[in-house]
C-alpha cells in the first residue's frame, strides 16, 4: 500500500512546503492538496515549490474540477511540472464542490467530467486531442506522463470512474461502504472490457494518531475530525436529492445527513467548524482513522484486503506532525511487504 497526505494551502505557503517535506521524510509517497482558489492559496504555484524541495513525492489536487479551471490550462500545468521535475504529478478530479459552490456555481455534469478527463489525460501525456473542433497538442511536451484519478460517490459517477479512471478516490474510510463502491467501480471497468484489477483505489480520510484509550482524548480526536462528515455530507446530499433514500446506496452513507441543515463553505475542511454537529460520533469513527497505531494498522489492513492501493491522510487537525511521525515509524512499516537481507536456500 502507498501512503499520501492531504494538505490545505493555507498561508504561509512555506508551511505547506515544510509539511510536504516532512511527509516525504516520514515515508509518504504522495502529497495532495485541496483545490479551492477562493478559500486557500493557489496550489499549482505551491506544487512547484514542493517538487523543488523534495526528491520523490508525487503531488496533485484532491480534487480539481472541470468548471473553475480550463482543461487545457490544467493539462499544461501538469505537463510543465512534469517537464521540470520528472513526471511527479497526478490529477485528482471530480464534479466540483467548494471551488464552484463558493462562486454560486453548480458541480459539472458527468458528461462534462468525462470529456475533461479525456482532454486533460491526452494533452498531459504528450498526445494530441480533439477539443473545440480542433486538434490540439503541446508542441513542447515530449515525455510527460499523467494519471487521472476520479473522486466519486453516486452510482453513475462510480460507473464513469470504472470506465475511464486510472484510479478511484473514495473520500471516507468505512470498510463496508468502501466494499460496495469498489465493487461498483470494478464491475463498471469489467463491463467495458477494462481489467478491473488495473484500476487503483485510493481511500482518503482524516487520520489522527494518539493513545486512543482515554475517553477525553478520544472525544478530542473526534471533534478535530468531525468536519469531515460535514464535507462528505455535501456530496451525500446531492446523491439523496437525485436517487432518494431507498436506492442501493448503503444506508450508512445516507441516513446520517437527515439532520443536516446547511453548510458554511467559509469553514470548509476546518476543525471545530460550527455546522457539523449533525455528524454523530459513530460516523466520525467509521469515516476516519482514529486512535493508536495498532487501530490504524488494523483498519488499513481491512481496507487493503478490499483492494485499497493507497491511503491518503487528511491532516486538518492539531496533530499533524505527530501523526506523520507515528505513521512513518509505526504504521507505514507495519503495512510494508517484509523484505529480508538474507535467506536460507
Amino acid at each position: 500500500m502507498e501512503f499520501g497526505v492531504v494538505l490545505q494551502t493555507n498561508p504561509p505557503a512555506s508551511r505547506t512546503v515544510d509539511l510536504a517535506r516532512q511527509a516525504e521524510n516520514h515515508g509518504f509517497d504522495y502529497v495532495w492538496t485541496f483545490d479551492s482558489h477562493l478559500l486557500w492559496q493557489e496550489p499549482f504555484v505551491i506544487y512547484s515549490a514542493i517538487l523543488a524541495a523534495t526528491r520523490k513525492v508525487v503531488v496533485g489536487p484532491m480534487v480539481t474540477n472541470p468548471a473553475t479551471r480550463d482543461w487545457t490550462v490544467l493539462a499544461s500545468l501538469f505537463a510543465t511540472l512534469n517537464e521540470m521535475y520528472g513526471n511527479r504529478t497526478v490529477c485528482g478530479i471530480g464534479r466540483g464542490d467548494s471551488a464552484v459552490r463558493t462562486l454560486n456555481g453548480r458541480p459539472s455534469n458527468l458528461a462534462t467530467l468525462r470529456e475533461s478527463i479525456h482532454v486533460i489525460r491526452e494533452l498531459a501525456n504528450s498526445r494530441s486531442v480533439e477539443h473545440n473542433e480542433r486538434t490540439v497538442r503541446f508542441p513542447w511536451s515530449r515525455r510527460s506522463e499523467l494519471e487521472v484519478w476520479v473522486a466519486a460517490y453516486g452510482p453513475l459517477a462510480l460507473k464513469l470512474t470504472g470506465e475511464v479512471g486510472d484510479a478511484f478516490i473514495l473520500q471516507l474510510a468505512d470498510p463496508d461502504i468502501a466494499a460496495w463502491m469498489i465493487k461498483a467501480v470494478r464491475d463498471s471497468a469489467e463491463a467495458v472490457g477494462r481489467d478491473p484489477d488495473a484500476v487503483k483505489f485510493c481511500v482518503a480520510a482524516p487520520a489522527y494518531v494518539g493513545d486512543g484509550q482515554s475517553p477525553a482524548e478520544r472525544a478530542h480526536m473526534r471533534e478535530q475530525c468531525r468536519w469531515f462528515g460535514g464535507m462528505v455530507g455535501n456530496h451525500v446530499a446531492d446523491i439523496v436529492a437525485r436517487y432518494g433514500t431507498d436506492s442501493a446506496i448503503p444506508k450508512a452513507l445516507t441516513d446520517y445527513i437527515r439532520d443536516r441543515e446547511g453548510y458554511d463553505y467559509n469553514e470548509h475542511g476546518r476543525a471545530g467548524n460550527s455546522h457539523t454537529t449533525f455528524v454523530p460520533d459513530e460516523i466520525v469513527e467509521r469515516f476516519c482513522l482514529l486512535g493508536s497505531p495498532h487501530e490504524h494498522v488494523e483498519k488499513l489492513r481491512a481496507l487493503e484486503a478490499l483492494g485499497c492501493t493507497q491511503f491518503a491522510a487528511y491532516l486538518q487537525h492539531d496533530n499533524k506532525e505527530e501523526t506523520m511521525r507515528l505513521y512513518g515509524e509505526r504504521i507505514i512499516p507495519a503495512l510494508a511487504e517484509p523484505v529480508v537481507a538474507t535467506a536460507s536456500a
